[in-house]
């Protein structure tokens, strides 16, 4: 019991008061913040993902032979910025395990298997082959090579 002369102890709001002060939702005990609209300058906007492809798409949701770039952002030469990037990150050698991997979810903001399936389409991109000829022929040797070694 308090004594009549002290002070009332600071009350932290309840969680009810919180919720409503910061527009957050209760869910059975627990907090859940509400949307974030697109307007929030701070904040970058995430592209909607991709719908999926009609028949005959690749694995990834592509034509076999097309990246996420629409034919309309195609440079006249055949090749998105992505793509020409991909490329030259191909070209340089990685001394320890995983560097690779980390190195991609820095460069591209892609995960490694999203990363090795754009490289897996570009591979097949006549363009690619036309910017890139030793890089592109020595990564599909490498390619077929290890689709050999799978299905023995």
């Amino acid at each position: 019991m308090q004594p009549a002369d002290a002070a009332p102890a600071a009350t932290e709001p309840s969680t009810a008061d919180r919720a409503d002060a910061t527009g957050e939702a209760r869910d059975a005990g627990t907090l859940v913040p509400q949307p974030r609209s697109g307007s929030d300058p701070g904040v970058p906007a995430v592209p909607q993902p991709r719908t999926a492809a009609g028949p005959g798409a690749g694995a990834a949701g592509t034509p076999p032979g097309e990246t996420d770039a629409p034919a309309d952002d195609r440079p006249a030469g055949g090749l998105t910025e992505r793509e020409r990037g991909i490329l030259a990150f191909e070209q340089q050698w990685w001394r320890h395990a995983g560097a690779k991997e980390q190195a991609i979810r820095d460069t591209f903001g892609l995960s490694a298997t999203r990363y090795y399936q754009l490289l897996n389409a570009l591979l097949d991109n006549p363009a690619a082959l036309a910017a890139e000829p030793v890089l592109v022929g020595r990564l599909r040797r490498l390619r077929s090579s290890r689709a050999r070694n799978r299905r023995r």
